[in-house]
């Protein structure tokens, strides 16, 4: 029995066999589309548990696959995994579906990703454009980020940043991590950039205890929930 069957969507030969094969060693069933009008045709045959979809295709724009895929009666979650990283693509990606992964990526993040949506789709729940981690909260849609009820304003960059702590709330992260999934990779040998962009997000979200955001000198950050 496969954990859940799993509709890859691009057009890039080399990135639908990279997925099939890490998705199928990950215990999921796979199936493939090259374009949009394929995905939608395979969609509606196979009723995937959820559609992975690049936003640049060859025929129909992935938005666009989304919406008739939202506009039919089996709401199907979708998970963009694009190169497209500005912050309008990135709000009209997640207005559209349940998450949003850019190029270039981490297999494994990529499937944790997948492992949470479904957790939250097959549950019932509201759509998650919402993330919490203790008392801190971001919305993925309006951009605001919230600690113990109260506003917080964050640049784009601050933003990003901290959504990629919550995402992997627990965990420690290294620099060279965070420059390849907040920078995409630009400025890679730049240490200085996170450490700055780091200070700047403290001032923001940890001006009282408890402390969400600490530094494991010589390996990383971590984003660690506040004890109970």
């Amino acid at each position: 029995m496969s954990e859940a069957r799993l509709l890859v969507v691009d057009d890039e030969p080399n990135i639908r066999e990279l997925f099939s094969a890490s998705l199928r060693m990950a215990g999921f069933e796979v199936l493939t589309a090259a374009d949009g009008q394929e995905a939608l045709r395979i969609a509606e045959e196979a009723a995937p548990d959820l559609v992975m979809l690049d936003i640049m295709l060859p025929d129909v724009d992935g938005l666009a696959v989304a919406g008739r895929l939202r506009s039919r009666g089996r709401r199907v979650p979708v998970l963009f995994v694009t190169a497209k990283d500005s912050p309008e693509d990135t709000l009209a990606g997640l207005s559209l579906g349940e998450d949003y992964v850019t190029k270039p990526f981490s297999l494994e993040e990529v499937i944790a990703r997948i492992r949470a949506v479904l957790r939250r789709t097959r549950r019932g729940a509201p759509e998650p454009n919402r993330l919490r981690v203790g008392e801190l909260e971001l919305d993925e849609e309006t951009h605001e980020v919230w600690r113990d009820g109260v506003l917080v304003r964050l640049s784009p960059t601050e933003f990003r940043l901290l959504r990629y702590f919550m995402l992997n709330a627990g965990r420690v992260m290294s620099k060279t991590q965070i420059l390849d999934h907040v920078w995409n990779g630009a400025w890679r040998t730049d240490v200085g950039l996170v450490e700055s962009y780091v200070s700047y997000l403290r001032r923001k979200i940890d001006t009282d205890e408890p402390r969400y955001l600490h530094t494991l000198r010589g390996v990383g950050y971590i984003l660690r929930p506040p004890r109970e």
